[in-house]
């Protein structure tokens, strides 16, 4: 049994060193840790059994332990004990202090770097999401082997103290056995010394060396395990293919052991014979490798038919990303995950602040370069449709002139891409100077990341699609279940609440509230199914939210309003035309656009939101009106003023 089990032990460390060469990366080989852990106990067992049939068995001769311990001990020792006892020792020193010493120094460190990189895997995985480079599948698969990394490197730190102490065990088992076994023998069965010393010390050597060549070879397997670098090839392959790969190395070996053999004294055939293998080794690679660089050219002239021009298929036509990033060469390290990729980390906040802020997630931002752009120049694309575009300048901050700074910096001199402001690119040198003369200072990826929440939040009625609005629904109908199966789409459409929830966020209005939303939606979409009239009765419902948007934190509102006269005037136009207002005189109309904006200028310079405060039938006309040449006006109608709010009216529309 013993010598079954001995066969075995090292059988089980060969199948595991050579498991070790084949592993692409570590976690291929995931159970490592636990094998070494079951190996070591399988070895000090098998110590255990054999120590107790040494003592008790060891008078009887060199086989007493079974005839696998009396050819390692015979082996070994070779008629001489000393020399036994010493290579003995050696094999257990290298095993101690230099190969299971130097895996666990590895595995340590591999585990310390694996922990500290954790949180940054981490990140680098959610921005490819948020970009939509990958799938939710993809990402909780990268995210377990990350985690399963970190397990992997900490358990072989761990598991390589099993070896060192199973070292430290064979020594005191071997010195044990010659011991305890001297005593035995002399004591119990009146054996002479020399008989003794013969049998016991063959017996004890034997059966340490079992136990420590496999624990060599596993110690040598984890240590292969946790020193390789990560890559698509196994072990064996690299080796051949990076070792023997350049016929330059082969023919300066060669010279130099070939030197070598010419020196008298030394073993000169044997150094000769050696150069000639490695000079010749390195005639071949070269020959092969001129041959490979050559047959291309051989077989230019015997080209192949070109294959037949294959018919076109639904599989060309490509889906239009609906929020698309294209950078230049020069803006790559913002997106590459691999070169820090701060804007990445940017885009994955703004899409959640959107989601927070507006109540709807936005779509993932597609990140690719463009070769056709300028190199330090970026685009956003909105359905495949450029609505924004600017250059940025990787390594340089953007110093922007909010009104109030003093002095100018040296630089390029330019306007902040997202909100049009007077700007320069300047320095990083120049950075802590600009902030004092009281510009804002931003980085590149700021200057992307601001752009494109601008224009997100700018867009985001065209943002929300169906498969948005459903969303929207499933997720509230996690929680009023009842109200959303009651609305849609029994008394609203989809497409009809879809429109509802766009008219908002054209005007601005965010849409957390669904739930106000749709109860507003049940109560009058029995009797009215217009979008728009809806639309007007939703934000009565929000107008709390909506003027605490406008108005955060103040009592007290100060609005523009309209004249008299030209509020009597609005409203006849408005019976005559209809809704749409076609029927407003044209110069009627440039002047209420030209008296809005200077109230509006005017507002905004008291460090006040530009508010225009109308009757209810007037509003959707004149925000309609006013929204394309006044982005930064808002109409709001009486109904939608809490009574709890004070209305100042700084201005009068039309008053001229």
């Amino acid at each position: 049994m013993l010598d079954i089990f001995f066969s075995f032990n090292i059988a089980l460390a060969i199948i595991v060193l050579l498991t070790s060469l084949y592993t692409i990366k570590p976690l291929d080989f995931m159970a490592f840790p636990t094998i070494l852990l079951v190996s070591t106990m399988l070895r000090l067992s098998l110590n255990v059994a054999s120590t107790r049939v040494v003592l008790t068995e060891g008078h009887t001769g060199a086989d007493a332990a079974g005839k696998v311990i009396e050819a390692f001990g015979h082996f070994l020792i070779g008629g001489n004990y000393t020399v036994g006892i010493v290579v003995f020792i050696i094999l257990t020193i290298i095993n101690f202090t230099v190969v299971t010493k130097g895996a666990g120094r590895i595995a340590e460190v591999g585990a310390r770097f694996a922990l500290d990189a954790m949180p940054g895997k981490q990140m680098a995985i959610d921005a490819d999401l948020n970009a939509g480079l990958i799938g939710e599948n993809d990402a909780r698969r990268r995210r377990t082997e990350v985690a399963q990394e970190a397990e992997f490197y900490g358990a072989m730190d761990g598991a390589s103290k099993y070896v060192r102490g199973d070292a430290v065990a064979g020594i005191m088992v071997t010195v044990i056995n010659i011991v305890g076994g001297l005593i035995v023998g002399l004591v119990q069965h009146d054996m002479n010394f020399a008989d003794a010393l013969k049998n016991y010390t063959l017996l004890a050597i034997g059966d340490g060396l079992v136990a420590q060549i496999p624990s060599l070879i596993i110690s040598t397997a984890a240590g292969i395990v946790v020193s390789r670098v990560a890559s698509e090839q196994d072990i064996g392959t690299q080796l051949v293919g990076q070792l023997f790969a350049k016929p330059q190395v082969l023919y300066i070996t060669a010279g130099i052991i070939g030197g070598m053999g010419l020196i008298p004294g030394m073993p000169n055939m044997v150094f000769l014979m050696l150069a000639g293998v490695l000079g010749g080794s390195a005639y071949m690679l070269g020959k092969r490798g001129a041959q490979a660089a050559e047959a291309p050219e051989a077989e230019a002239p015997v080209a192949a038919p070109a294959p037949e021009q294959e018919e076109a298929s639904w599989q060309d036509i490509m889906p239009v990303d609906t929020l698309g990033l294209e950078v230049g060469y020069r803006l790559i390290p913002l997106v590459d995950k691999a070169q820090g990729g701060e804007l990445l980390k940017r885009i994955k906040g703004i899409r959640k602040k959107f989601a927070q802020e507006v109540g709807f997630l936005a779509p993932p931002v597609h990140i690719r370069d463009n070769l056709e752009l300028k190199p330090s120049a970026y685009r956003i694309t909105l359905k495949g449709v450029e609505v924004g575009a600017g250059e940025a300048f990787n390594g340089q901050f953007l110093a922007i002139n909010p009104g109030m700074a003093s002095g100018t910096l040296p630089g390029l001199v330019t306007s902040d891409p997202a909100f049009g402001l007077p700007a320069t690119w300047i320095e990083a040198g120049l950075r802590d100077q600009a902030q004092s003369m009281g510009y804002t200072v931003v980085d590149a990826g700021t200057v992307v990341a601001t752009h494109l929440n601008h224009l997100i939040t700018s867009h985001a009625s065209e943002l929300l699609g169906r498969a948005e609005v459903q969303a929207l629904l499933d997720h509230l109908g996690k929680d009023a279940p009842k109200l959303v199966e009651d609305l849609v789409p029994k008394m609203v459409s989809l497409s009809t609440l879809q429109k509802v929830l766009q008219n908002l966020l054209v005007e601005g209005v965010h849409i957390r509230d669904m739930r106000s939303i749709i109860e507003t939606l049940a109560e009058y979409a029995v009797h009215n199914q217009d979008p728009n009239e809806l639309t007007a009765l939703v934000r009565i419902a929000l107008g709390r939210a909506i003027v605490q948007q406008l108005f955060p934190g103040s009592a007290e509102l100060s609005v523009m309003t309209l004249d008299n006269r030209l509020e009597r005037l609005l409203m006849q136009a408005l019976a005559a035309s209809g809704p749409d207002g076609a029927g407003i005189e044209p110069g009627l109309a440039d002047t209420i656009a030209q008296q809005a904006g200077q109230a509006a200028a005017a507002q905004e310079a008291l460090g006040l939101t530009p508010v225009l405060l109308v009757p209810g039938a007037l509003r959707a006309l004149l925000s309609r009106f006013l929204r394309r040449a006044l982005p930064q006006l808002k109409v709001l109608s009486h109904s939608e003023i809490p009574e709890t709010k004070t209305i100042r009216v700084t201005s009068l529309v039309g008053a001229q």
